[in-house]
């Protein structure tokens, strides 16, 4: 994140946060053991099969997970979602009219596709022989009421007295509990949301989720509730649901464009897992749009936080890799997965760092042994279930070039990290309840205000950032709260200060500046206290400045930090760039991210993971070579 001070400075974001520490009073009391002790893990039908998946093709795919990866703790075998839409001609992602329900306006398996739901069974037998291999069996849902039990206004089911639901002398019906004008914005003519406040909307929910727990569902993928489809009322009622019924449901929300950090605030303590991006494919760039999603979420605390009945994990999405489909598609798997070897260790490795849920979604019929030995990779898989103080690393530099030799101590490669280190200045985002967060003035020059942080960090003038006044009538676009402001660039300059991207950045938008185009979202929207703290609408968290020896122009490079459960130290160093670089992280810097840590004369015993490289004895610096869009995945034993 670079900031554009009146000096000559070269700034990026670092993000701190207290760890969290699981605690007897986080989870309610209960029979039923914590659910999501550890982010989840399974298979996904979507990128293999897109919403044309049958019972055939599932059977065999769960099958196949239950003898190849349940192993590795891949224990969820996930329909995706259509399954009650009939593959006929005409019938799409979006298609009016094509979806099988019954008589309670609840959708139910397409019968030809799922043929063992005839006879009212819905996914009861299937349910069963996914049970009988080990497995756990989930499914995805839509947002509240189908557009086709609207039309046909059916009844709503009152499973308190099994019939249909009266209250005030009338029975209600789909057309009395739909909200049509609050419709899913990627499926309008497919769903709409419901009226919790109303008895009867609350019983057709009730109603659908009590019919999964009847079919042996264990997960529930739940769509167009987060996100840009925000609707925390029917989160709410979903999550109280779940926690009254007898059988235990792990729940997740999908998608997540737009997602913020502020936004998981409401919703995190209510379900298991939720989303924090749009769709990842195959593509670089998808890659890359995931590390500033990433770090965010860490900084916030978020990685197994407190969650429905257990704890909850921020989601980066399936791990497209393998045998695919495309998006969007009626077509099966019939292609390789589009990113090289390097790329897809980077996706492995920064989902491992981040504790992403790890859903794989390609074809496991076709499961090669490259695909095969990344997703079940044990140095992966642990750090995903156990490691802690999970975090981005800002401490770290790259130079572009090779080093003689790949040690990681090696007299070489200290003279890389010296030519290439300068003085440079950071903003970072912490907890506002940190005092060294209230730091912040306004200096005021002529008619012009500044926010500047008060010391001089060493630099002839104080870093500053010019507040910008919203304009009258012809600044429609923008809405203020009162109090909220943009932070310019320099004066005249019409490109706001971003806390962090709104959504997924595309490849080329990740080259660009994090100064972008004033507009009224939360990410751009900055507010001053009484006490000097500057908090960000986006996150919640309070800006800092500190001054660090780094890299300049270092946003190709980026880092990760965790501890193993036996003490371990992982470091992720990750190249965005398009050419090889040369990475380089101080092992005394990790004593400023890891509290009671002291690595100053001490040594430390250093594997590369993806290389198998044993690095031997680390004294001050590790440092490597890291391939164009690759990553190095070090394991460190320090005393």
């Amino acid at each position: 994140m670079a900031i554009l001070p009146r000096t000559s400075l070269s700034l990026f974001f670092f993000f701190s946060f207290s760890l969290y520490s699981p605690h007897k009073t986080h989870v309610r009391v209960s029979s039923q053991p914590e659910r999501a002790s550890f982010p989840p893990r399974g298979w996904n039908s979507y990128d293999s099969f897109c919403w044309i998946v049958s019972e055939e093709d599932f059977l065999r795919s769960a099958e196949i997970i239950s003898h190849r990866l349940k192993p590795y703790g891949y224990e969820y075998a996930v329909i995706d979602y259509l399954w009650y839409r009939r593959d006929v001609p005409g019938a799409s992602t979006d298609s009016r009219g094509f979806d099988v329900i019954d008589e309670w306006g609840r959708l139910i398996p397409d019968p030809v596709r799922w043929p063992s739901s005839k006879g009212g069974k819905g996914f009861t037998e299937i349910a069963k022989k996914v049970h009988g291999m080990g497995l756990k069996f989930g499914i995805h849902i839509m947002r509240g009421l189908s557009r086709q039990a609207y039309d046909a206004n059916t009844p709503i089911l009152d499973t308190t007295k099994g019939g249909a639901y009266e209250e005030s002398g009338r029975r209600w019906r789909a057309k009395d509990i739909g909200i049509k004008e609050r419709s899913c914005a990627w499926m309008p003519h497919g769903f709409m949301s419901v009226n919790t406040k109303l008895g009867a909307g609350r019983a057709f929910l009730r109603s659908l989720y009590e019919q999964y727990a009847k079919w042996g569902v264990d997960f529930v993928k739940h769509d167009c509730v987060f996100g840009d489809d925000l609707d925390v009322d029917e989160i709410t009622f979903v999550s109280e649901v779940l926690q009254k019924l007898d059988r235990p449901m792990l729940y997740s929300l999908s998608p997540g464009t737009s997602a913020s950090p502020t936004m998981a605030k409401d919703i995190s303590g209510l379900v298991n897992m939720y989303r924090v991006t749009g769709d990842d494919w195959d593509t670089w760039g998808d890659v890359a749009a995931h590390f500033d999603v990433a770090r965010d979420f860490a900084a916030a605390n978020k990685i197994g936080a407190k969650g429905l009945l257990g704890r909850s994990w921020p989601d980066l999405d399936m791990l497209p890799l393998g045998w695919l489909t495309d998006p969007g598609s009626n077509r099966g798997p019939y292609r390789r997965c589009n990113l090289n070897l390097d790329e897809q260790k980077t996706q492995m490795t920064l989902w491992a760092m981040v504790r992403s849920p790890l859903m794989f979604g390609g074809d496991v019929r076709k499961l090669d042994e490259t695909t095969y030995s990344l997703i079940t990779n044990p140095f992966i898989l642990e750090i995903n279930s156990f490691s802690t103080n999970n975090m981005e690393f800002p401490y770290v530099t790259g130079t572009k070039g090779s080093i003689h030799k790949t040690m990681a101590h090696s007299q070489q490669s200290r003279k890389c990290l010296k030519e290439v280190a300068s003085r440079t200045h950071i903003l970072g985002l912490t907890s506002c309840n940190n005092p060294k967060v209230n730091g912040w003035l306004v200096q005021a020059l002529d008619d012009l205000d500044q926010i500047c942080w008060k010391e001089n960090l060493q630099s002839h003038e104080p870093l500053c950032l010019y507040k910008r006044k919203p304009l009258l009538a012809s600044d429609e676009q923008l809405i203020y709260n009162q109090g909220e402001l943009h932070l310019l660039a320099s004066d005249g300059m019409e490109f706001c200060l971003d806390a962090s991207s709104r959504q997924k950045r595309t490849s080329k938008e990740l080259k660009s500046s994090s100064f972008s185009p004033c507009r009224s979202d939360a990410n751009q929207m900055w507010e001053l206290n009484n006490n000097g703290s500057l908090i960000s609408s986006y996150s919640g968290l309070c800006a800092t400045v500190n001054s660090i020896d780094a890299n300049v122009g270092n946003s190709g490079v980026r880092s990760w930090i965790a501890t193993g459960r036996k003490g371990q130290i992982y470091v992720a160093l990750f190249n965005l760039n398009s050419v090889k670089i040369v990475i380089s992280v101080k092992t005394s810097d990790m004593a400023k991210v890891l509290p009671g840590r002291n690595f100053n004369g001490t040594s430390c015993h250093g594997r590369e993971v993806w290389s198998g490289k044993d690095f031997g004895k680390i004294e001050d610096l590790i440092s490597m070579g890291v391939e164009v869009h690759g990553c190095a995945l070090f394991v460190l034993n320090c005393p």
